[in-house]
C-alpha cells in the first residue's frame, strides 16, 4: 500500500523517526485510500508473472497487503489462498470484512516469522516504506518464508536513496537500495532474478522484481 514517488532523492528528514510512522498514517486513513486506490490493475501483468508459475492449491503471503484491493482480490479470484500481514488494523478489518475465509495477520513485516513457507511472496509497494538497512534485513524474511522453488515480488525504487512522499497531507517515507545489492541480497539468500524492470511506463513507473528460490 503505498503512494507513488518518482526517483528516489536522499531526504532533508530523519528517517528513523518518520519511517516508523508510515503505518499509523495508513491506519488513521485507511477509508479514504481504499476508496481513492485504483482498482485497474495497471500491476496485472506482473501478478500474472506469478500466477502462471504456480500450482493450483498456491498459498500466497502479502506483505503489505492494505486494503485487500485490488492485489489480493486478484489472487483470490484465481483461486488461490492469501495470509495478507499488516499493521495497520483498520486495513486489516476491510480485507476481513471481504474476504473472511483469508488469513489477516496484525504485524510488522519486519519481525514476521509463521514458521511455515509459502508459494509466493509478494511486498508490492510496501518494503519500500523500509529503511534501508530494515530492507537489508528482510531477506532472511523473505527466505524463511518462501518454498522452494517459490517466487518473490517487490518493488522498489530506480537507485539508491531515500524519498518523501506525501498521503493526505502526511509525510510519507520511502527507500531503496541499489540494483546491484538487490542482485546480490537475492542471491546471497537462494534467490534468482526471473524479472527486473525499472520505471515501467506501463505500471505506473514502478520498479518490480520478479525472483524465484532455488530448490
Amino acid at each position: 500500500m503505498s503512494t507513488r514517488v518518482g526517483r528516489l532523492q536522499v531526504a532533508a528528514h530523519e528517517s528513523s523517526i518518520l519511517m516508523p510512522d508510515v503505518h499509523r498514517i495508513y491506519d488513521q486513513f485507511a477509508t479514504a485510500f481504499d476508496k481513492d486506490r485504483s482498482r485497474s490493475l495497471m500491476e496485472r501483468k506482473y501478478l500474472r508473472e506469478v500466477t502462471c508459475r504456480l500450482g493450483q492449491d498456491a498459498h500466497i503471503l502479502d506483505l503489505g497487503c492494505g486494503s485487500g484491493e485490488p492485489i489480493a482480490r486478484f489472487f483470490i479470484e484465481e483461486g488461490f489462498q492469501i495470509s495478507g500481514i499488516d499493521a495497520a488494523p483498520a486495513m486489516l478489518k476491510l480485507c476481513r470484512d471481504r474476504f473472511p475465509e483469508m488469513t489477516w495477520i496484525d504485524q510488522d513485516m519486519r519481525t514476521l516469522d509463521l514458521s511455515r513457507r509459502f508459494d509466493a511472496v509478494l511486498a508490492w509497494n510496501s518494503f519500500f516504506h523500509l529503511t534501508a538497512n530494515d530492507q537489508r534485513a528482510m531477506f532472511p524474511v523473505f527466505e524463511k518464508h518462501a518454498a522452494p522453488r517459490g517466487l518473490l515480488l517487490f518493488t522498489s525504487g530506480p537507485g539508491a536513496g531515500e524519498a518523501m512522499g506525501s498521503l493526505y497531507g502526511h509525510d510519507l517515507y520511502h527507500a531503496s537500495l541499489d540494483t546491484a545489492e538487490y542482485q546480490r541480497l537475492l542471491k546471497a539468500h537462494g534467490f534468482r532474478v526471473l524479472l527486473h524492470k525499472i520505471e515501467d511506463p506501463d505500471c505506473g513507473r514502478h520498479t518490480v522484481w520478479l525472483a524465484q528460490r532455488r530448490s
